[in-house]
């Protein structure tokens, strides 16, 4: 099979002529590519565990790679970087790179002597102590990519197929008049499991009754390793309980006081955990759309959990019928949207904005994508079933800003189809 002779890079696993075994395409794989061909560092983020290390090396299967350890210091990399840097020579991988910020000067150095594009590519799983680094020692020389979850065609294995979100921000009107002739991606799983085992890849290769020894595993990791490091946090069993509590608040606004109130921490430290959580990549704190036409809009952020698995785990969600049954099931499944479209968003070469908006007299809409200086509702219901009423809120942003797109509603069903005048119905597994 032809190699790229620079990257080593399988081209025909590039244009997904061959799978390796196990290994399930990502939606990003094609714009890293592209970032590596376009910088001359490529850092790749996201929570642990979601396949960062995996896909960089099924991209760039020849390339030398290293993976830093938070303890011992391999190849004297923190010791010596010059040294390091000079053995190992370029393109190379530095998995887990927050360990070893003692490089990042030295890369610095290196990269502005060469024009070469794709010398280095980095991955962590820590934004606070990674994006600051490299925005201090890297800038202009990096580009910034994010890996999260799986989504459902990622695991039908059509990871490489073009997704409906770019359509429909480039021509709504157009799109949503042609919604019958979409696809949606083969699976046999269904939605309450879907959410319930969550979407880390690693997750595939467990059955139903390993699910909750494996997330148990995963937050104390989490908790014991990553929140010890980034914060020296003197009580880690008390933030293992607000982690409990802001899994119980997903899909909600955020009131710094009350996650403070809940667990007797002021505002201020309720804050900063909260920053954690996101600089971890478990959160979401999405902003509220507004407009200066509208004065009475919620100026609160609303939180999301990155997995919905994570958050079943949380709340003791101990099956797939059980979240069926629970009134996390709607709030789990708006927190999976959210996620499922910075994914998608991921892919395109201009990202819209993301708010969600409400207003004081209960009206809300889940996402609005803010793009080519136009809004575009989303909202995500978990029921199989939908009628006019689902698209309420929609129905009132378009009528507070007429310049509104046409809206959307993703849902648990199977169907496309115009749900009201203006808003279109798409499955949650749709292509």
């Amino acid at each position: 099979m032809p190699l790229d002779s620079k990257t080593g890079v399988d081209t025909a696993v590039y244009h997904g002529i061959f799978i390796a075994m196990n290994y399930l395409n990502r939606h990003i794989e094609e714009r890293v590519l592209r970032v590596f061909n376009s910088f001359k560092i490529v850092l790749l983020t996201g929570a642990r565990q979601v396949g960062k290390s995996t896909l960089l090396q099924h991209i760039f299967p020849k390339m030398k790679s290293v993976v830093f350890d938070p303890v011992q210091d391999l190849y004297n990399a923190r010791r010596d970087p010059d040294q390091f840097l000079d053995t190992f020579g370029t393109p190379l991988l530095l998995d887990e790179v927050q360990y070893a910020p003692e490089l990042l000067p030295a890369i610095k150095r290196r990269v502005d002597r060469s024009d070469a594009r794709g010398q280095y590519l980095l991955t962590g799983s820590q934004n606070l102590a990674v994006l600051r680094d490299v925005s201090e020692s890297l800038a202009g020389r990096v580009g910034v990519l994010r890996l999260d979850g799986l989504t459902p065609a990622e695991k039908s294995g059509l990871g490489a197929s073009p997704c409906w979100v770019e359509s429909y921000l480039n021509d709504p009107e157009a799109f949503i008049k042609d919604i019958r002739h979409l696809t949606a991606a083969a699976t046999d799983c269904p939605l309450p499991r879907y959410l319930w085992r969550g979407q880390l890849p690693g997750l595939t290769e467990f059955d139903d009754q390993d699910i909750p020894s494996y997330w148990s595993s995963y937050v104390q990791t989490y908790v014991e390793r990553d929140i010890r490091r980034m914060a020296n946090l003197a009580d880690i069993g008390q933030f293992g309980r607000f982690l409990r509590f802001c899994g119980a608040v997903t899909g909600q606004e955020v009131v710094q006081a009350k996650l403070g109130r809940e667990l007797g921490v002021n505002p201020k430290t309720a804050r900063a955990w909260l920053d954690l959580l996101i600089w971890s990549y478990q959160w979401i704190d999405l902003p509220p759309y507004c407009a200066n036409t509208i004065k009475k809009l919620s100026g609160r952020p609303k939180g999301h959990v990155t997995d919905t698995g994570l958050g079943c785990y949380l709340n003791n969600i101990p099956s797939p019928e059980s979240l069926l049954n629970s009134p996390l099931f709607g709030p789990l499944f708006e927190s999976w949207g959210i996620g499922w479209l910075a994914r998608q968003s991921q892919r395109l070469r201009l990202a819209p904005a993301t708010y969600h908006w409400r207003t004081h007299n209960g009206s809300d809409v889940d996402a609005v994508l803010d793009f080519n200086g136009r809004p575009h509702p989303i909202e995500f219901k978990a029921g199989s079933n939908l009628s006019g009423y689902d698209a309420r809120g929609i129905r009132a942003f378009m009528k507070t800003y007429p310049r509104s797109a046409p809206g959307i509603v993703v849902y648990g069903g199977k169907e496309f189809y115009m749900v009201a005048d203006q808003v279109a119905a798409i499955p949650w597994n749709a292509l």
